[in-house]
């Protein structure tokens, strides 16, 4: 079985949720959301994988290399416009050939990993083969949601079969989400190769997958019991590097002085320092990142080559070679990387601002 990942700009138009770098690469807990996709599949045994990369393709390459550090062999396709993850499957063909594979969206946390949604596909196919069951084409991964108008959701049958898959219905059936996981065997190819662009001018995943069921091939399901996080919007963001924060042991590979004070999940790398402040955990410091003279925490993920002094922060994602001075109160916050945030110096008072795109700022 080989594995399909959709990396930064790849797939759909939608924005990275920062136009610096690609949101895959955005760290939670500071480990790039990417890297507990690829960690998913060789965790499920699959160490052939191909990444679709879109216009953030160079910074994906430089991040995963060729795959080695994680025991797997990576294959990059580049995708030339974002035109649907339908047209992934399309333009990944002579990596995939015809075997069985993992699809998997590149800014989707998962508690659970795939592992047992992998077993579970290949021992439906043993049993369909050994009996009289119809072997299925694809499995998908649902989770219940309070805003299933936001999502592709599932409609299931009385038997407990798939249905019908609508992308954002207005008027839901069902609270059934798909997850940004799917199983295929090669039947896919067909169909991606049948459907035409959406509205939106895509060719949907979503429509691929109508078309196994409306062809008469099976579309086998399981529902979620861990979390599942869509990274990528600020909010699920912040919520998964929460998740993945109180996940993780203490431990302390740099210098605290003696008059700091760590409390709780603390976690501080090799060569960061921690020179009289706080740190209510969970938290972790990046390497090479300094804290002075301030609170951190709790559920900050400061990375590396980060300097913060006379500053209070708390449920924020700070990127790499970012410094924030005399600014007390962040919060609920996402900083981009190579960012300077620092208290005026200049009177009378004014709020002075430079900020990128795809920004969102609030200020009282």
């Amino acid at each position: 079985m080989k594995g399909l990942i959709l990396s930064g700009g790849a797939g759909t138009r939608l924005r990275p949720i920062t136009h610096t770098s690609a949101k895959q690469l955005v760290p939670v807990a500071n480990k790039p959301i990417l890297f507990y996709g690829i960690e998913d599949m060789v965790e499920a045994g699959i160490t052939e994988i191909g990444i679709i990369t879109g216009d953030t393709g160079p910074e994906i390459r430089e991040a995963v290399g060729d795959g080695s550090q994680w025991g797997a062999n990576v294959t990059y396709i580049p995708q030339d416009a974002p035109l649907g993850l339908a047209h992934c499957v399309l333009i990944a063909r002579n990596f995939l050939g015809d075997e069985d594979f993992v699809m998997y969206l590149g800014d989707n946390l998962l508690r659970q990993g795939i592992a047992e949604f992998v077993e579970s596909f290949e021992a439906d196919h043993v049993e369909s083969r050994a009996g009289d069951a119809q072997v299925p084409s694809a499995q998908i991964l649902l989770a219940r949601v309070d805003d299933p108008q936001r999502f592709g959701v599932a409609e299931i049958g009385p038997d407990g079969e798939v249905t019908k898959l609508v992308e954002k219905p207005e008027h839901p059936k069902s609270d059934l989400a798909l997850v940004g996981v799917y199983l295929f065997d090669p039947s896919i190819h067909e169909a991606v190769a049948a459907i035409e662009p959406s509205p939106r001018g895509e060719l949907e995943i979503t429509d691929a997958i109508q078309w196994l069921i409306d062809n008469g091939h099976r579309v086998r399901h399981e529902v979620l019991e861990g979390w599942w996080k869509d990274t990528g919007k600020l909010e699920p963001l912040l919520e998964g590097n929460r998740l993945v924060l109180d996940m993780l042991e203490a431990s302390n590979a740099g210098t605290v002085d003696a008059a700091s004070v760590l409390e709780g999940i603390v976690v501080i790398e090799a060569g960061a320092e921690v020179v009289n402040s706080t740190l209510r955990g969970p938290v972790i410091i990046g390497e090479g990142s300094r804290i002075v003279d301030s609170t951190v925490g709790p559920y900050a993920s400061i990375y590396f080559d980060c300097e913060i002094s006379a500053s209070t922060i708390e449920n924020s994602v700070i990127l790499e070679q970012s410094r924030i001075t005399g600014v007390e109160g962040i919060a609920d916050s996402l900083v981009g990387k190579q960012v300077e945030v620092r208290r005026a110096r200049t009177t009378p008072a004014a709020t002075r601002l430079m900020i990128g795109d795809h920004s969102i700022v609030e200020l009282r």
